[in-house]
């Protein structure tokens, strides 16, 4: 499923994890989950977070993308535009997620792009929207994340424990 691309954040949001020792373009990643169904975040900021997944290795028996599959990519933009809006001081963790499934598809690339619904001081939610490559719409998902406080021993977003969704 390949290497996971370098991700684009904003300046401002890599100098705030910066300040804290925290190279978070190094560390980012879709998780385990997402890194094995082969989700690429090309994008990310509180404004827009953009990644794609194949559907190869993501279908369910009838060979179409499965609908969890695209749950999972849903879930994964939609908690990284929460933990970027939250900043440094939140944890972002996911406490609803809708999908709807608009029409199959068997091949090729999917792309999920998360747009903000609301951001407030405890939750934000967000809505996603995943095409395939025609741009036709796939699955329209909202996801609705808790921002809690982070506490001593709370660790950074990391390959190895991601704290989002």
């Amino acid at each position: 499923m390949g290497e996971q691309q370098q991700v684009k954040f904003p300046q401002q949001v890599v100098d705030e994890y910066n300040a804290l020792g925290v190279d978070l373009p190094a560390l980012f990643s879709a998780g385990h989950l997402g890194t094995r169904m082969g989700v690429q975040i090309l994008e990310a900021s509180a404004d827009r977070v953009v990644g794609t997944m194949p559907v190869e290795g993501n279908t369910q028996p009838y060979g179409l993308l499965h609908g969890g599959a695209s749950a999972v990519l849903a879930e994964t933009l939609g908690s990284v535009g929460s933990m970027l809006h939250g900043g440094v001081s939140k944890i972002a963790v996911g406490v609803d997620l809708n999908c709807t499934h608009h029409r199959g598809v068997r091949s090729g690339l999917v792309t999920g792009v998360a747009t903000p619904v609301h951001r407030g001081r405890s939750t934000a939610t967000y809505e996603i929207v995943i095409s395939d490559e025609e741009g036709r719409r796939v699955c329209s998902a909202r996801l609705t994340c808790l921002l809690r406080d982070a506490r001593p021993g709370d660790e950074p977003p990391t390959t190895t424990r991601p704290t989002a969704g």
